[in-house]
């Protein structure tokens, strides 16, 4: 077994001190102290809606594996098939438990080092970092592979908006517009090495950019600056939570768990189960086999008052003593949507889009309707 591990990563990232400069209300997460808003979260949602938005999300752990059986070894790990990865190509995944709960969703980068060679970045939930690395070098063994962990010593900016495009480009030779979808590559931004990948968490175009943790201050704040013609702005966890909850992207902790499996998640397209082997492959492969007990939803309510996490689900036109037919497992007001919408999980009996439920809002029932998910979609 071969592995560089660091220490636990410290509660600053490398933007900390601009943040803190710039008056954000920062917040403690998973181990970090994390922005959450700058001005508004309101008015840094709509920017990144309408224009461009800036994320710090150097939280989130970038695991490096190098080595002949990188691939093969990966593989072997994620839900999704990682040997057939085109050097550049990036993939959404999971990691799984032997009985088949998601352990975290990951994205597997395949990239190749200036002298041609292969490698893999993986980048896990920053409230995950730990427990996959554990997971990972409880599997190195036997195989011929080198993994390093990155998170401390590199710094991860997510431009994302309709023109985030054009913000970013005049920093990098690389050709923005012929970046695939799900795609990344070396270059440089600012003069400084980075891999640019197009990729993001809001429902938008946008691209992220890893470079050295020394570089994040200076390249962050000139894409602020090329971006300015369109109103570029930083943003903070809020608006990211706003803007992933409208694209009904799932976040760990809420909509993902070491208790849901990634069918009943609906994510069954991150799942290959044919002609492979990875930890809980065979768990997935019989709970595919029957009808599932509960789906994820999407929730559109009629007042005004926003569904929080763990609020229960029943029927409507059903006693307020009926038994509840689930839970809320993210909830927000829509900024672009005007109204409250949620996503949870209810039995799968009561999960088709029309139907019409009740949730309980702080001992109040407000009525709500299943909507075909996600809530928003770019044009």
């Amino acid at each position: 077994m071969n592995v560089a591990l660091v220490q636990n990563p410290p509660a600053k990232t490398p933007l900390y001190d601009w943040h803190a400069a710039h008056h954000c209300r920062m917040v403690d997460f998973a181990g970090w102290s994390m922005p959450v808003q700058y001005e508004s979260i309101v008015a840094e949602h709509q920017a990144v809606r309408s224009g461009v938005g800036l994320f710090d999300v150097s939280h989130m752990g970038r695991l490096k594996f190098t080595g002949p059986a990188a691939l093969e070894f990966l593989d072997g790990l994620l839900t999704r098939r990682v040997a057939d990865l085109a050097e550049g190509q990036v993939r959404y995944s999971l990691m799984t438990s032997e009985s088949g709960g998601i352990l975290d969703d990951v994205l597997i980068y395949r990239l190749a080092d200036e002298a041609g060679r292969d490698y893999c970045l993986l980048v896990v939930n920053a409230s995950n970092r730990r427990k996959i690395w554990d997971w990972v070098s409880a599997h190195l063994a036997g195989h011929d592979v080198h993994a390093t962990d990155l998170t401390i010593e590199t710094c991860l900016i997510a431009v994302q908006g309709p023109t985030a495009a054009r913000a970013l480009q005049p920093l990098t030779d690389l050709d923005l517009a012929a970046l695939k979808y799900y795609h990344a590559a070396p270059t440089a931004v600012g003069g400084r090495p980075a891999i640019v990948s197009r990729t993001g968490y809001t429902g938008e175009d946008g691209f992220e950019v890893m470079a050295a943790a020394d570089a994040a201050v200076e390249i962050w704040e000139a894409i602020l600056e090329s971006g300015r013609g369109d109103g570029a702005v930083p943003a903070g966890l809020g608006a990211r939570d706003t803007l992933r909850l409208e694209a009904a992207m799932p976040l760990y902790g809420h909509e993902l768990s070491e208790t849901i499996d990634p069918l009943t998640a609906g994510l069954a397209f991150a799942v290959n189960l044919e002609g492979r082997k990875f930890p809980g492959r065979d768990a997935l492969a019989r709970i595919k086999q029957r009808p599932l007990e509960r789906r994820r939803v999407g929730l559109e309510l009629a007042g005004r008052r926003v569904p929080r996490e763990h609020y229960a689900i029943r029927r409507a036109n059903e006693p307020i003593s009926s038994e509840s037919i689930g839970e809320v497992t993210s909830g927000t007001f829509s900024p672009t949507l005007g109204r409250p919408i949620a996503m949870g999980y209810v039995r799968a009996d009561s999960a088709e889009p029309g139907t019409d439920l009740m949730v309980d809002i702080r001992g109040q029932w407000e009525p709500a309707r299943i909507v075909k998910l996600p809530f928003y979609r770019r044009k």
